[in-house]
């Protein structure tokens, strides 16, 4: 049984970008110490204020990082499918969760311990750089995301997003499933200003939508869009 989850932990490592560097022998180090966590839709897995001692990564599933304003207002910071990962920082140091992770669908989760990947750390410089490196990319992003809410409009703003989330999976398409309702959190729009924006693109050939995934059949008009201040 714990081969068998070795085996599997293995096999979601080899699809995060965060480890995609590594050799197979540190492949199968860290597999040893993940431990597989089930979440129901609904429910919370992490929330902002908690101790942070672990992240995790997606192996089934999906899940929303959010935050929520005194009022009571949902804004969504990011969405990770299948392959993703959240909750880094715990490994690095002692500060408390900085957002709610919500599972917006039954999740499969695998988690690794604070003291675990430090005792591995110590044998594994490469994991620490791996680390580093992942963290950098996703600041950047950050400071991307904030100058796009700071300059665009809201159709400049959901280009941004679409182009971003594209990126995160390797292509031009997006396999996550995005509510319209999703995407105004996002971007900090209303519901009918995204869905009017959306169909807008849709007519235009820019994007197609199924139930399926999101297509960007023309990335320059949205990198246009993206860039205009």
């Amino acid at each position: 049984m714990l081969d068998a989850m070795s085996t599997a932990s293995g096999d979601v490592i080899r699809r995060i970008p965060l480890f995609q560097h590594l050799g197979e022998a540190e492949h199968q180090a860290l597999a040893a110490l993940f431990r597989e966590r089930r979440f129901p839709r609904g429910s919370i897995i992490v929330a902002q204020g908690d101790p942070g001692d672990a992240m995790f990564l997606i192996a089934e599933g999906q899940v929303k990082v959010a935050v929520f304003a005194e009022d009571g207002r949902e804004v969504i910071l990011s969405v990770q499918s299948a392959g993703g990962f959240f909750g880094e920082m715990a490994l690095l140091d002692d500060e408390p969760r900085s957002a709610h992770v919500i599972a917006m669908t039954d999740a499969i989760l695998l988690q690794l311990r604070r003291e675990d990947f430090r005792a591995r750390l110590k044998h594994s410089p490469d994991l620490g750089i791996a680390l580093l490196r992942e963290l950098s990319r996703r600041l950047r992003r950050a400071d991307e995301t904030i100058t796009s809410m700071a300059l665009l409009d809201v159709n400049g703003r959901i280009a941004h997003l679409l182009l971003e989330l594209a990126r995160e999976e390797g292509g031009n398409r997006i396999g996550r499933k995005l509510t319209h309702a999703t995407i105004a959190q996002m971007v900090g729009a209303s519901r009918e200003t995204v869905s009017r924006t959306m169909r807008s693109l849709a007519v235009q050939g820019v994007i197609t939508i199924n139930r399926r995934e999101i297509s960007l059949l023309d990335p320059d008009r949205l990198r246009a869009a993206a860039q205009r201040a």
